[in-house]
């Protein structure tokens, strides 16, 4: 989503800045072009050239000495910005935004600019409940301003309360929300599940596997910035749940069986994007198993295919997808798990590949079509993958409509 997008960092001068640099490093990664526009006082926290390193383009500071003797950097950057971010603003920026004030390059850059703005304040809890700054916050939401609003915490002054400013991460998310693409799923019921099963020895011990669930947890955000009512089903991972979906949290393959079948006939979109474990321990000692002479012997048995019986249940209307990660042999793999489990789309990769393996945040997939089709993308970021995924979905369920109706 972000890939190729003109993105304006603004930074003013508060000590949040330091977070800048990762919301800058962060967005860089993500294929955006960012132009950071620093004032005086953000260069008395954090250097230009820190953030000329991390995002690989000339930081802007001044109105009138520019890079490459550009002698009109306000009006350049604002006709090709995509989005302009504030973070931090500070008590005294946001109240030049908000009286039309312009005496430096941000500030003018900002009342030349037409597309969506972020700001981000940031400052002491006293500062942030002041009746101006309230006052000054109230005055640009009606203006047409887009504000999260800060954090609670510890801040830098030693006082407690909200003036935080949100983890990168956070701001990242609300960016990729205002970049969003047109709502194409809205009234989609889409089910996604993520992350690795685990399955008890005993009581401090499981089998599991590698996977992460970032592309699970990827395909359920994308769905959801495009309009879908999406229910991410996961097993245990690092991974905060993405905003606006129904989040159901299992860890054994039976729990999530259970889950998502009985959720089945109500989605439109069922994504298999777990890796689940295939078999289970026969038996779970009641007590931790202790360490003896000798070997110790572990029988496993089989447990429930959740995609096989989707692909049973599977309704016309209905599109189901698979996931297969695969060490070797994966064209052949690949083949046969899509006719045997009745898919319409499976996504495999090769996860001794470097960059697709289990833990990254980038993926190299090879995409299976029922009617023979092979179409392989590129090393890309799992975000930009489920855009992907998801447009080709898209794709299907439009055919699968058409022919109903025909």
């Amino acid at each position: 989503m972000l890939g190729g997008k003109r993105i304006i960092l603004g930074v003013t001068g508060g000590i949040a800045a330091y977070k800048a640099c990762e919301l800058a490093s962060a967005l860089s990664r993500r294929g955006a072009l960012v132009d950071v526009v620093m004032t005086r006082a953000a260069q008395e926290f954090v250097r230009p050239l820190t953030f000329a390193a991390l995002t690989g383009r000339p930081v802007h500071t001044s109105l009138f000495h520019t890079p490459g003797g550009d002698f009109v950097p306000h009006i350049r950057l604002a006709s090709e910005a995509d989005l302009a971010v504030i973070a931090p603003a500070t008590a005294n920026f946001l109240a030049k935004l908000a009286w039309g004030l312009a005496d430096d390059l941000l500030s003018t850059l900002l009342l030349a600019l037409r597309c969506p703005v972020l700001l981000c304040p940031a400052m002491n809890t006293a500062m942030l409940m002041h009746p101006a700054v309230r006052a000054n916050l109230q005055r640009l939401r009606e203006m047409g301003y887009h504000i999260m609003e800060p954090a609670a915490g510890h801040l830098a002054c030693g006082a407690q309360g909200p003036g935080r400013l949100p983890e990168p991460e956070e701001i990242l998310e609300r960016i990729a929300d205002l970049l969003a693409p047109q709502k194409d799923y809205r009234g989609v019921k889409v089910l996604v599940t993520a992350g690795g099963t685990r399955e008890p020895l005993d009581p401090v011990r499981f089998i599991s596997n590698r996977s992460s669930g970032k592309m699970g947890y990827a395909l359920a955000r994308a769905a959801a910035r495009r309009g879908a009512a999406v229910t991410l089903v996961s097993a245990p991972t690092a991974l905060k749940p993405p905003k606006g979906v129904e989040f159901v949290s299992v860890e054994t393959a039976r729990e999530m069986y259970r889950e998502v079948v009985s959720r089945f006939p109500l989605q439109d979109v069922v994504i298999k994007a777990a890796a689940v474990a295939d078999y289970r321990p026969r038996v779970v000692a009641a007590q931790k198993i202790k360490k003896k002479e000798g070997t110790l012997i572990l029988e496993l048995e089989k447990n429930p295919d959740i995609l096989f019986e989707l692909g049973r249940q599977k309704l016309p209307h209905q599109v189901l997808v698979g996931f297969a990660a695969e060490t070797a042999d994966l064209e052949a793999n690949a083949r046969e798990k899509l006719e045997k489990k009745n898919l319409d789309l499976l996504v495999a990769n090769d996860v001794t590949r470097p960059g697709a393996g289990f833990g990254w945040d980038t993926n190299e997939v090879k995409i299976f079509y029922p009617d023979g089709r092979v179409q392989p993308l590129p090393l890309m970021p799992k975000e930009e993958l489920a855009h992907r995924l998801l447009d080709i979905v898209r794709e299907i369920r439009t055919l699968k409509t058409t022919r109903a109706e025909g």
